[in-house]
């Protein structure tokens, strides 16, 4: 495995313990619909659907693991989350969380986006 590939699975590791030991019940991990539709943790806190997108850098990096969560990701994050709330006929509010792991360091943002509206 690469070791990109293994920083991401540790680091996904160490966020879903994180979430566990928040009281998140973890429902899925590395969940894949069709294409690029990924989704890195879905959980449920409380009455919430959370889908928890992961980001892990090793400590000697410059950039915020934070950035690579643009316009694109969110994108193709909401189109993911769609997918798997038709696959299992969810019906309960859900959030967008990030969680950034830089060495050692957890920060984790709640609500850190809204899906855009998308009109066909």
């Amino acid at each position: 495995m690469a070791t990109h590939n293994t920083t991401g699975k540790n680091g996904e590791d160490c966020a879903a313990q994180y979430l566990e030991d928040l009281g998140y019940r973890i429902i899925a991990r590395n969940w894949r619909n069709r294409g690029r539709k990924e989704l890195d943790i879905v959980a449920i806190d409380g009455d919430t659907l959370v889908f928890v997108e992961v980001k892990t850098r090793t400590a000697n990096t410059l950039t915020s693991p934070f950035d690579a969560v643009n316009g694109l990701k969110m994108h193709r994050l909401t189109l993911a989350a769609d997918s798997f709330i038709r696959a299992h006929n969810i019906n309960m509010n859900a959030r967008f969380d990030v969680i950034g792991i830089t060495g050692s360091k957890i920060e984790h943002i709640k609500n850190a986006f809204m899906p855009a509206a998308t009109y066909y």
